[in-house]
């Protein structure tokens, strides 16, 4: 499972208020509490600064690395946001997202073509959000075989299927975790990626929802979250689940979790 702590967002006020102030200490203190967690990645977004997104995220990516020996995943819509944090991004980052539409695609496949990036690519098209597990296959292979056409590698995507709230529609989960297990077994080597908080939103107690959502897309084949991974309960759960799934071998990381005291709650 590769894990994208999701904390470093300009939509958090205490995070945006840190931004403002160039407060490395506190970036850097919430970059090492997600590492220390278990995140592979550390996501920035500066999307809220608008006009200064671009220099901001460039200092994101600078004060993150300063303080953690981990990538970062680069969250944001503006190519030229992208590259200027790029410019500054020490070994292979993750960039979230590229998706279907066409200006947002096209603008974005020059940066990632033939390169090392990983790329979350959103189930997303000029059409709009698509609600059943068929349009989100028809816009995966568009875009993977987009990126694959330009060089970048099949096991660098990060195919995103959306994730839509619950309250708004029953089918909506059975929708999400369907096509998980289509874009996993129809297309070989590429791996599926969410922030899944979205499932709860409008209803009590999001985190229990949230937790159990990401079990039963584990089950079905997810190999990708953007979390919070200082959510002890949700990295206990994703722990467990992939063992239970067969993604453990020997039980390994069951049991290193348990020797490190990251299953008890």
């Amino acid at each position: 499972m590769i894990v994208v702590g999701e904390l470093i967002n300009a939509s958090r006020k205490a995070v945006a208020e840190a931004i403002e102030a160039q407060d490395e200490e506190k970036i850097k203190q919430l970059a090492g509490a997600q590492v220390e967690a278990g995140a592979d990645y550390v996501d920035v977004n500066a999307g809220v600064f608008v006009g200064q997104e671009a220099d901001y995220l460039q200092w994101l990516v600078q004060t993150v690395q300063d303080g953690v020996d981990a990538p970062c995943c680069i969250d944001s819509p503006d190519p030229a946001a992208i590259e200027k944090a790029l410019a500054v991004h020490q070994g292979v980052a993750m960039i979230n997202s590229i998706s279907l539409e066409r200006d947002r695609f096209e603008a974005l496949l020059s940066l990632v073509a033939g390169t090392d990036l990983k790329v979350v690519s959103l189930c997303m098209s000029d059409e709009g959000m698509p609600e059943t597990s068929e349009e989100r296959v028809r816009i995966a292979d568009r875009l993977i075989n987009g990126l694959v056409k330009k060089d970048v590698a099949i096991d660098h995507i990060y195919v995103d299927p959306l994730v839509q709230p619950i309250s708004t529609s029953g089918s909506f989960g059975a929708e999400f975790l369907d096509a998980v297990e289509k874009i996993m077994t129809g297309f070989p080597g590429v791996h599926t990626m969410c922030g899944l908080s979205n499932i709860s939103y409008g209803l009590p107690l999001r985190s229990h929802l949230n937790r159990n959502f990401a079990v039963m897309a584990i089950a079905r084949g997810l190999d990708g979250l953007i979390i919070n991974p200082l959510d002890k309960q949700m990295m206990a759960n994703i722990i467990a689940a992939e063992t239970l799934a067969g993604r453990d071998n020997y039980c390994m990381n069951y049991l290193k979790a348990f020797r490190a005291k990251r299953l008890e709650i």
